[in-house]
C-alpha cells in the first residue's frame, strides 16, 4: 500500500515538474498576472471609493483627482511590498517542494557525502580490527 501512494506521488511530481521545465519562465507570468489582477481591482475600487467620497463632500467627480489620489495608494502599496515578498515566500516554497533544478543538490556533492561516509566506516572497521587483534 505504501509502495502504492509513493508511486503515485512520484508520478504526480515527475508530471508537475514536466509541466514545469516546459515554461521555464512560469513563476514569471503567474507573478506578472498576480500583479495585474491586483492592480486593477485596486484601481476599480479606488474608482468607487473616489466617487463615494466626492458625492458625499458635493463635490465634482474629476479624472485627475482620481488619478492623483489612486497612484498615491498604489505607491503606498507598493512601498510595502507585501505581495511580492509573500509570493515570493510562498512560490519559491512551492518550487522548492516539487524539486526545482534550483532546490536540488548536484551530484557532485552527494557523491562528496557518500565518500566521506564511506570512508569513516572504513576506519571504524579498521579500529575494531586493531581492537580484535589486540585483544587476542
Amino acid at each position: 500500500m505504501a509502495e502504492s501512494s509513493n508511486k503515485k506521488a512520484s508520478s504526480i511530481r515527475r508530471l508537475l515538474l514536466t509541466k514545469l521545465q516546459k515554461n521555464r519562465r512560469g513563476f514569471l507570468w503567474v507573478t506578472l498576472g498576480f500583479f495585474l489582477i491586483s492592480l486593477a481591482a485596486h484601481w476599480v475600487f479606488a474608482w468607487f471609493a473616489y466617487v463615494q467620497e466626492q458625492i458625499e463632500h458635493n463635490q465634482a467627480i474629476e479624472l485627475t483627482g482620481y488619478f492623483n489620489q489612486t497612484l498615491r495608494d498604489t505607491m503606498e502599496n507598493w512601498q510595502s511590498e507585501f505581495l511580492q515578498l509573500m509570493w515570493q515566500v510562498a512560490g519559491l516554497s512551492f518550487l522548492l517542494y516539487v524539486g526545482s533544478p534550483q532546490s536540488k543538490e548536484s551530484s557532485e556533492r552527494i557523491e562528496e557525502k557518500i565518500d566521506l561516509i564511506m570512508k569513516r566506516l572504513q576506519e571504524r572497521n579498521l579500529d575494531q580490527e586493531e581492537k580484535r587483534q589486540i585483544a587476542r
